[in-house]
Order: structure tokens, then C-alpha cells, then sequence
């Protein structure tokens, strides 16, 4: 039974925490008067929300970087003359003839890919194309943000080209799916809707070390899904789907190298609470930008999308503790010298977390391992194919 997203009717209330437990942060009750709905039933309930939780002073941090950002961080985005468009790859529709030889073309390369490919390739298309949820969410953070849409400071035109950039990514997979004929276009657009007007709860607590550490991992999240899968394709045939995939995972690749080299930065200016933040963030947890993924259908849709690309391999939580290793060395986060004794705290937990992490991964693989097979579920996406998760 398909259900529909109710409005959310709030019971607000605002408290302030003493400043040496919360640096002057804001903690909002929100309780919700009946169950919400958003990407599934939730039951009703009462939680905390953290915001604000960056010392004021803090602010003048990112002030300070306005130049360092302009010198350091913009040189990773491309001018709109040297970037690809979607149509560099896809069947040219000026000339009738050749369009509807290259589309049959493109249908018969397609053919050939499982419908489970297609699967892990709809979700990656959602999630990108959801992106009016990520700008949204870089324009929550103190210090950063976008404060009138044409700012001019650095770190507004980061967040705006950024956005301009990332924008190809979901346009040029949904043509490509599309025209590949092997999809439910208006399943996944009912999708793409309802992500969008759920949006995403990463915890940023208007936080932009919280928002950097994020967007570090998930850009290197991105860059792997995406070369993963266009592996996977081109093993099948395809390989202008490939080259997409590929380059949507260079472009993931670029957009990681800055995000990292800010949060360099930080550690370097004010290690302890970037370590604290980093910390936080994954006791957390990284909550993905599609966890409130629906379909009109099936309530644990994204939770059935991960098991296929983790059985695939496209992502996997190995690349999950990959990922945090990689940044540990990256930040060289075991090298911090000079913490507060909370700092230290915080270091030695993140500094031992991929080895933890490996261990459940390896416990659950056993587990997995004497289970005989495994279910499978019908997608919605594929015509309601049933694929084994």
C-alpha cells in the first residue's frame, strides 16, 4: 500500500545548555503531535535536535579563510567552457536519423546489463538528483553560507559552482536511463519528488566542521560507488555507460580533494575541535543523503538498494572502513600532537574505529556466510523485477 507524506505538525521548544557543555549551542525538542510520515511510517515521537553548536568566535575562523579559500579551494572547480555537459554523451538529437540509430543503439548495449545494474545505477541517479537537498543543507552552515544567493565571498561561490557542477551528474544519468528503455521512468521520478520534499538529517548541527567531515567522506563515497559501477558496466558490454560513470567519479574525485583540504586546514588551525567534530560525526554515524529514499511503495527501499550494491560491490562496508582510513592517514589524525584530554579522547576513538569496524564486518560476513542464499525483493524501479538483495 503506497503512503503519502503528511504534513508534520510540531510542538517546538528552545533551551539553551550552559556554555561549557554545548560552546553556546541551541537544542530544539521537537515533538512530533501524531506519527510522521516521511520516506516511511515513523512512530511518533520526541528527539533533540543540536544546532548552532560552533562557538560564535568560531565564525571569525572562517572569515580569516576567505583568501586562503579563493587560493586553495575554488582552484577545484572548472570553468563552464572546459566542463562536460550531459550531451557529450549522449545521442545527438539535432540530426532525426542519427539520433534514432544511436538511441536503438544505446537500447541494444543496454540489453545486455542485469537488471540489477540498473538498480544500483537508479539509486546513484536519485541520490544525485536530489541535489536542491545538499546546497540547502551547505547554506544551514554558520560561518559559510550563502547569505543573500550571489554572495561573492569564497565560500558562497564554492557552495553555488559546487552545486553547478554536481548538477550534471543526476541530469545526465536520468537522459541515459531514460533512453535505455530498461526503467520506470515515472517510478523514479516519483522517487527523485519524494527525496527531495523528505529531505536529509546528516546532523550538521549548522556546524561547518561538522558539514566539511561530512562531505570529505561522502564525496570519496561517490568517487568509489561511481567507479565501481562503471567497472561493473563495462564488464557487460557498455562502454559509453562506463565512460560516464567514470567521469561522474572523476569529478566526485576533484570535489573530494577540496573538501579534504579544508578540513587539512582546520586540523591545522584548530586541531582539537576538528577532531571532536570528526569524532562526533562518526559516533553519529554517516547517515547517507538518500536514507529517506521512497517510492510511493516499498518503505525500506533504500535500505533493499544498499544490499544490492553491497552485494555487488559497488559499495560496500569495506569501503566504508576504506574510506575512514584513508582519511585518518589523509588528516594524519594519529600524528595530533597538542589535544586537550577530550581531544586525545577523541583521537584515540577515531584512530581505532576502522579496526572495530572491520571486526563487525567480518562477524556479519560469517553470519551471512551460513545463511543459505538469500530474499528477494520486487523494484519498483525495474517494472517490479524481483531482485535477490
Amino acid at each position: 500500500m503506497a503512503l503519502h507524506l503528511n504534513t508534520l505538525s510540531f510542538f517546538v521548544v528552545s533551551k539553551k545548555l550552559p556554555y561549557s557543555q554545548s560552546h553556546g549551542r541551541s537544542i530544539t525538542t521537537i515533538r512530533s503531535s501524531r506519527p510522521a510520515l516521511m520516506c516511511s511510517t515513523l512512530a511518533a515521537k520526541t528527539r533533540d535536535v543540536v544546532t548552532h553548536s560552533m562557538a560564535p568566535e568560531k565564525v571569525e575562523i572562517f572569515r580569516s579563510l576567505e583568501t586562503w579559500a579563493e587560493q586553495n579551494v575554488l582552484i577545484h572547480l572548472k570553468p563552464v567552457d572546459k566542463s562536460w555537459q550531459p550531451t557529450d554523451f549522449l545521442p545527438e538529437s539535432e540530426t532525426s536519423e542519427g539520433f534514432y540509430e544511436q538511441v536503438k543503439e544505446l537500447r541494444e548495449r543496454c540489453k545486455q546489463l542485469p537488471a540489477e545494474h540498473f538498480v544500483a545505477l537508479v539509486g546513484e541517479m536519485i541520490t544525485e538528483e536530489a541535489l536542491p537537498t545538499y546546497q540547502t543543507m551547505l547554506n544551514t552552515l554558520d560561518g559559510v553560507r550563502d547569505e543573500t544567493g550571489a554572495s561573492l565571498t569564497s565560500w558562497a561561490t564554492w557552495i553555488r559552482a559546487w552545486t553547478a557542477e554536481e548538477n550534471r551528474h543526476g541530469d545526465l544519468l536520468n537522459k541515459y536511463l531514460y533512453l535505455s528503455g530498461r526503467v520506470d521512468m515515472k517510478q523514479i521520478e516519483k522517487s527523485i519528488q519524494y527525496l527531495i520534499r523528505s529531505g536529509m538529517d546528516p546532523k550538521f548541527e549548522n556546524n561547518p566542521y561538522n558539514g566539511f567531515v561530512y562531505t570529505s567522506f561522502q564525496e570519496r563515497a561517490t568517487f568509489i560507488s561511481h567507479g565501481n559501477t562503471a567497472r561493473l558496466v563495462k564488464k557487460h558490454g557498455d562502454m559509453k555507460l562506463a565512460q560516464i560513470c567514470g567521469t561522474i567519479a572523476a569529478d566526485e574525485k576533484r570535489h573530494e580533494t577540496a573538501y579534504t583540504k579544508i578540513v587539512e586546514k582546520l586540523f591545522e588551525i584548530d586541531p582539537d575541535d576538528t577532531i571532536l567534530a570528526l569524532a562526533g560525526m562518526m559516533k553519529k554515524r554517516f547517515r547517507m543523503p538518500g536514507h529517506f529514499m521512497y517510492d510511493g511503495q516499498d518503505d525500506k527501499i533504500f535500505d533493499h538498494f544498499s544490499a544490492v550494491t553491497q552485494r555487488l560491490g559497488v559499495y560496500t562496508g569495506q569501503d566504508y572502513a576504506d574510506i575512514l582510513e584513508f582519511l585518518i592517514e589523509r588528516w594524519k589524525v594519529e600524528k595530533l600532537i597538542g589535544l586537550t584530554s577530550e581531544g586525545r579522547k577523541a583521537q584515540d576513538f577515531v584512530c581505532g574505529l576502522p579496526l572495530r569496524i572491520r571486526r563487525i564486518l567480518e562477524n556479519k560476513a560469517l553470519v551471512d556466510t551460513a545463511k543459505k542464499g538469500g530474499s528477494a525483493v520486487p523494484f519498483g524501479w525495474v517494472f517490479g523485477q524481483e531482485i535477490r538483495i
